[in-house]
């Protein structure tokens, strides 16, 4: 599997692989042993937001991702963070790819590659409204964008036919799961698929679900 650092060199090929699977808001032992047997290719983690019921601390972090597979990508999600947390995460091996879903700006993103270097993906999370947010997304100089229906974990998806046409390599969120995925993928070819809410049951990450949802991913790559 190649390494998300390695992706900024060669977008359009990478556009043509197969369409990748995150997996997002881990935050038990019993998550990271289920994504490992599952094998997803991003897991993401909510770091120090205690408005999400997803949230880690920087010390469960680290604890949790110890766990994880060496080739599950571990991505530290923040929202409106101090520059310094994420940068510091990555500089410690934590994580290995960070996610912005807040009201991060350009200047943001400046100061914190000032901080990363170039090594360290930045993916920017836009919620989905109108043709002028594609616009945004399209615009920014974040590595990769995350396209979603609002803040993250809504369980809702945006109008898709916004996103027809997307020329960028973009991850699709917002109401993903077992019953659209296929869907999603075949209609707007996105270079990944981010799940969260849909994976879960009472709040909490389900087993079965997050096997299932891998193994739909694999099977209709498998068929192109």
């Amino acid at each position: 599997m190649s390494n998300l650092c390695d992706l900024r060199q060669d977008a359009q090929r990478l556009a043509e692989q197969n369409t990748r699977i995150k997996v997002c808001g881990l935050k038990r032992p019993e998550d990271i042993e289920w994504v490992n047997l599952a094998k997803p290719d991003f897991c993401g983690f909510i770091v120090e937001f205690p408005r999400s019921s997803r949230c880690v601390s920087r010390e469960l972090l680290a604890e949790l991702t110890a766990q994880l597979d060496p080739e599950i990508i571990p991505v530290g999600v923040f929202v409106n963070a101090p520059v310094k947390l994420p940068a510091e995460l990555a500089e410690s091996g934590v994580i290995r790819a960070i996610q912005l879903h807040g009201q991060e700006d350009e200047e943001y993103i400046r100061r914190l590659r000032k901080l990363i270097g170039g090594d360290i993906p930045v993916i920017q999370a836009f919620s989905v409204q109108t043709a002028e947010d594609l616009q945004r997304a399209a615009e920014s100089s974040a590595d990769y964008v995350l396209l979603d229906q609002g803040s993250g974990g809504t369980g809702k998806t945006f109008d898709w036919s916004l996103a027809e046409g997307f020329t960028r390599p973009f991850l699709l969120a917002g109401g993903l799961g077992t019953d659209n995925l296929a869907e999603a993928i075949e209609r707007l070819s996105p270079w990944a698929v981010d799940l969260s809410s849909s994976l879960e049951i009472g709040g909490l990450k389900d087993r079965d679900k997050i096997i299932e949802a891998v193994n739909i991913v694999r099977s209709f790559e498998q068929l192109k």
